[in-house]
């Protein structure tokens, strides 16, 4: 294994040992697909990133993301803590924008400063693709819940803006609470679709100062529930704009997720529709935790 100096951040987090967990490993052009996997695997983060790039670069840096069990072509969390890297190891000042060179394609994030402090991070997500509707009673017996349990004004429905998921809406608090998905079962239902993932969400919160609660369940890629998922709340922001959740095509809330599990998150999301095309921007807060490096 080559020497690589790397990060653990804490993403989506207002405290440290909060939000989604990520490791960050610079200048990792040299690693083989087989490393960059089996590091995935003993990191077992949801996600952990790879800068193919120490140099400073106006047109984007490359990157690539793992899953413990595979590639992705893109994902939330992963795409800010990277960018903070970024920003802090490799450009080593203060920056307005830049771009990060995925998979899926570029993805420019933004930076909010106070006083000289970085406050937050955003990332512009691509255009939202609307895809297949599901019925309840199936989607409801998956996740241990009952048919009133869902939302019946709003459709079940898979949505994409890289990576797609299942956006479920829950009547409440108490429903989101009661969520379990039935492993065989959910296993069977994606056996043969792109979409992996569900997110299921409701009006009710935990926080008064939240507008709402979240959970995303990525059995798949081998986790249970994810602590706080950018890629997928940005597939819910077009959701709840395209559906008019809030009765209005604009939004510009505070989510948040993982208060099941115990990793509180709070994520910010802002989304426009007009005309079929999406303006949707995905924010956080990155705390850094630890460095090491690779012998």
């Amino acid at each position: 294994m080559k020497k690589g100096r790397f990060l653990i951040l804490d993403v989506f987090a207002e405290e440290k040992y909060a939000g989604n967990q990520l490791a960050v490993f610079l200048d990792a052009a040299t690693f083989t697909d087989s490393e960059m996997q089996t590091l995935a695997k003993e990191m077992n983060y949801s996600e952990s990133t790879f800068i193919l790039t120490d140099q400073v670069d106006s047109a984007g840096y490359p990157v690539r993301i793992f899953t413990p069990a595979e590639e992705v072509p893109f994902a939330g969390h992963p795409t800010l803590g990277t960018a903070y890297v970024i920003q802090s190891e490799i450009i080593k000042k203060p920056v307005d924008r830049l771009i990060l060179k995925l998979k899926v394609g570029d993805i420019p994030v933004s930076f909010t400063y106070h006083n000289g402090e970085l406050q937050s991070l955003w990332m512009t997500q691509k255009n939202p693709v609307f895809g297949e509707i599901f019925e309840a009673g199936t989607i409801a017996e998956m996740l241990s819940l009952r048919e009133q349990d869902i939302d019946e004004r709003f459709p079940i429905q898979e949505v994409s803006t890289g990576l797609p998921f299942i956006i479920v809406p829950l009547i409440g608090l108490e429903s989101v609470q009661k969520a379990m998905v039935k492993r065989d079962q959910f296993f069977e239902f994606i056996k043969n679709r792109e979409v992996k993932s569900i997110l299921v969400f409701s009006s009710g919160t935990y926080s008064p100062d939240h507008q709402l609660n979240v959970r995303v369940f990525v059995d798949y890629f081998g986790i249970p529930e994810d602590p706080a998922t950018g890629s997928a709340n940005g597939c819910l922001a077009g959701y709840l704009v395209r559906y008019g959740y809030f009765d209005s095509n604009i939004i510009d809330i505070t989510v948040e997720q993982g208060y099941e599990i115990g990793r509180y998150s709070q994520l910010y999301l802002r989304a426009r529709e007009e005309s079929g095309q999406f303006r949707i921007e995905v924010g956080g807060k990155v705390i850094a935790i630890a460095e090491g490096k690779l012998f």
